[in-house]
Parts: structure tokens; C-alpha cells; sequence
């Protein structure tokens, strides 16, 4: 049975900037309905790393991820929004002003603009190419951290030279009984204190730097991993006990029904105005994430700050005779 709502935005994806932009939208009196897959808010905040420390939100010297999706949550509820969950936008009909959005529960909505906040898209982790990984996955190979008190006194050894891996790293040396990093090069991609913290970490004794390696296989007794096995180039192997493993090698993502709108697309990304959010079609902005443009850096508050420019620019595009006053 086909259900109807009629609302002045649609919101694609329920993440950080996908909430931030039912506030902003409020502020200039704009009611929002936000569509996500998943069954939850929060997207991967909630989905892949909630109790993960956020450094870089202002005025928030360090706050986890539920805490932060919690916070916009409280923030934008005095605006109403009605929250479509565990359905994906299959298309969109319609022009500027007059849409109408149809979700995989034949739910539709009539809009007069749409903003695209659906960070990667779907997702999915990037899997190490290990023999027999299946047998270990959900019991001592995880692809997200969700309370690092699970692996309280664990061996703990993590994969991956990125953010999520060295967050994690300095994370978890406060409650594992050991953190071994292995990463196929000795340089690291991440933010320059965090870099600085790892490897003083490691100066400490705190954390191994197993670097340069990579996994080469899993030892372990029935389901229960025991030892993860790595080489070097020249194909020397080193043996690490482990309890658990955490390989941290990004996402799988795709924009799924998103790709066939007709978007400007770079590279599984969409194309915006970065002074505007606006994309190629008319009536449809881009947010956070999944938006891009030159010189574009990748943060929440970024995200925050298109979400700012995309309501601001819908209210100009609905009432385009209306002079705004807003300080």
C-alpha cells in the first residue's frame, strides 16, 4: 500500500550532515522527511564506530560518535522531521519545486527540493584477501569497533594505515592487554597529532608498530583465533598473538539507484556548486561526504557547513521573492 507525505525537503541519508540539515532547514521554516537504508540513524557513526573519539568538532574538544549523532538528533527536534528508515530511494520524479520521491517501501513523497547527505552511499567493509576469514568474522575478526570494552586484557592486532586504524590503535591501548599495528608502509595516513600520538605510543611500549608488513594468514583453534601471521617484501614471516583482528582497509561503497538520476558524477561522487550545494539538476543539492567540488576537504564540519548553504539556497529557490534577513 502506497503511503503519501507532502513536505518542502527530502532528505537523503540520516548521517551527520543529513541531520545537520533538518536544523538548518528549520531555522528558515522548512519541514523536512529524511529517507535512510539503514534501520537507524547516524549512519557510520552509529553503524561503524559509535564509541569512536570525533577531535575536530568546534567547541568539542573530543566527543564519541553516538554522543555527537545523539546531540544533532536533540538539535533537530523541534522541527518535526519525520524519519523514513530502513528503505532506499528508488527515484525521483517530477522538477524543481515539484518532486516526487518513491522509496523501496512504495512510500512517496511530494517535495519541492532534495539533498543528498548519504555519505559513501551503501557500504560495505574492504576484506583482506586471507584464507578461511569467514570462519573468524563476528567472533574474533571484526570490521567495526562498537564498545571497545569487548576487547578489554585481548590481544588486540590492527590492519591499516588510515584514521580508523590509528584511532583505534590509541583507543584501544587503554583497555587491550596488546596493540600491534601492521601496515605495509612506515608512513601513515592520518592526522598529524594522531600520527604524533601513535608513535609515541609506541615509543612507550604501548603499541607495536609491525611495519613494513602485511597479513599473510590466520592461525587459530576451530573459530577462535589465535595468531595472525605477516610478511615483508622480501617475504620474511613474523607471527603476532591475536586474540582479535581489526583490519581497517576502507569501505566497499556504490551510490546504488543514485548513479541512474542523471548527477554529475566524479568518481562515485557528486559534483556541487560549493558556494550553493547545488548539483547539476535543478531542486537537487549535495551534502557532506557523497558532495565534492575542488580543493574539497573532507570533514563533518565541512559537511555542516554545505548542509548551511544547501537550506539557505532551497529557501531562495522556493520563495525567490522573499528577501531573507538572517545573522
Amino acid at each position: 500500500m502506497t503511503t503519501n507525505f507532502e513536505t518542502d525537503v527530502v532528505i537523503i541519508g540520516a548521517g551527520p550532515s543529513g541531520l545537520f540539515s533538518i536544523f538548518e532547514c528549520g531555522m528558515l521554516g522548512l519541514k523536512c522527511h529524511v529517507v535512510d537504508s539503514l534501520d537507524h540513524i547516524g549512519g557510520q557513526c552509529i553503524a561503524l564506530y559509535p564509541e569512536k573519539p570525533i577531535y575536530d568538532i568546534p567547541a568539542l574538544p573530543e566527543i564519541m560518535a553516538s554522543d555527537l549523532i545523539a546531540n544533532l538528533e536533540k538539535q533537530a527536534a523541534p522541527f518535526d522531521p519525520v524519519y523514513h528508515l530502513s528503505q532506499q530511494v528508488t527515484g525521483i520524479a517530477g522538477q524543481v519545486n515539484d518532486f516526487t520521491i518513491t522509496t523501496s517501501k512504495s512510500v512517496k513523497i511530494k517535495a519541492k527540493a532534495v539533498i543528498i547527505a548519504g555519505g559513501t552511499g551503501s557500504f560495505g567493509p574492504q576484506k583482506p584477501p586471507l584464507a578461511n576469514l569467514e570462519l573468524y568474522e563476528g567472533k574474533s575478526v571484526f570490521y567495526a569497533v562498537r564498545s571497545r570494552e569487548k576487547f578489554r586484557d585481548m590481544n588486540v592486532v590492527i590492519a591499516g594505515g588510515g584514521d580508523s586504524a590509528i584511532d583505534w590503535a590509541i583507543s584501544l591501548s587503554e583497555v587491550a592487554k596488546s596493540v600491534s599495528v601492521v601496515h605495509r608502509r612506515d608512513k601513515f595516513r592520518g592526522a598529524q597529532a594522531s600520527v604524533d600520538k601513535l608513535h609515541a605510543l609506541a615509543e612507550q611500549g604501548k603499541i607495536d608498530l609491525v611495519v613494513p608488513y602485511q597479513l599473510q594468514a590466520l592461525e587459530g583453534e576451530g573459530d577462535t583465533l589465535k595468531t595472525v601471521i605477516v610478511s615483508d617484501l622480501d617475504h620474511n614471516q613474523k607471527e603476532i598473538p591475536a586474540d582479535i583482528l581489526l583490519p581497517f582497509f576502507g569501505l566497499s561503497t556504490s551510490l546504488g539507484p543514485l548513479s541512474d538520476w542523471g548527477l554529475g558524477l566524479n568518481k562515485n561522487h557528486i559534483e556541487i556548486d560549493q558556494a550553493t550545494a547545488k548539483t547539476n539538476l535543478d531542486g537537487i543539492y549535495a551534502v557532506g561526504d557523497m558532495a565534492t567540488y575542488p580543493h574539497k576537504v573532507k570533514l563533518i564540519l565541512t559537511g555542516f557547513a554545505e548542509a548551511a548553504q544547501a537550506a539557505h539556497s532551497i529557501r531562495s529557490q522556493i520563495f525567490p521573492d522573499e528577501e531573507l534577513h538572517f545573522e
